[in-house]
């Protein structure tokens, strides 16, 4: 590897292994070079979301009434399943996006005591344009990989993570 291909992990790397010996440390590596990944994906993924008005929390709930497809509303229960939040929480972003006047609820026709979140016309046009935003943006940011390397790293990827989150 030559110096121009190192990069910070490398560094971090170098030192636990100058002072620790004893200890493999090359876990480290990847796990802090997916830590940095994030922070770096995650900055630019919220600016294109506050040029929108929203942030990533509302982004997730209005994407996720939004590719559940028509008529996009869930019940409170059906978001809580595919979002990794606690019910209050979900509960104030619903109120936060009522507010903006992005989400409404509406009585549940087969149940009087359940609501329904539903996308309003204003919801589904800030979705959608924040979602074209979105998708062009996350093409940039892989714009350094090749195709091969991408669908590499997506098996790779892909593989690690059902060790987590196994059916």
């Amino acid at each position: 590897m030559s110096i121009s291909d190192r990069d910070a992990v490398d560094q971090i790397l170098t030192q636990w292994s100058r002072e620790r010996p004893d200890l493999d440390v090359s876990p480290m590596g990847l796990i802090g070079r997916l830590g940095r990944l994030r922070a770096h994906i995650s900055r630019a993924h919220e600016a294109v979301f506050q040029r929108h008005g929203l942030n990533s929390a509302s982004f997730d709930l209005l994407a996720t009434l939004r590719r559940s497809g028509p008529p996009f509303r869930l019940s409170p229960s059906e978001l809580l399943e595919t979002m990794m939040i606690t019910s209050g929480t979900m509960t104030n972003r619903i109120d936060q996006l009522e507010k903006q006047g992005l989400v409404e609820r509406l009585p549940h026709p087969e149940d009087r005591r359940a609501l329904l979140v539903a996308l309003t016309e204003k919801g589904l046009a800030a979705i959608d344009a924040a979602v074209t935003d979105h998708v062009a943006n996350q093409h940039r940011l892989i714009e350094t990989l090749t195709a091969e390397d991408r669908t590499a790293l997506d098996g790779l990827l892909r593989q690690f993570l059902t060790a987590f989150e196994k059916p």
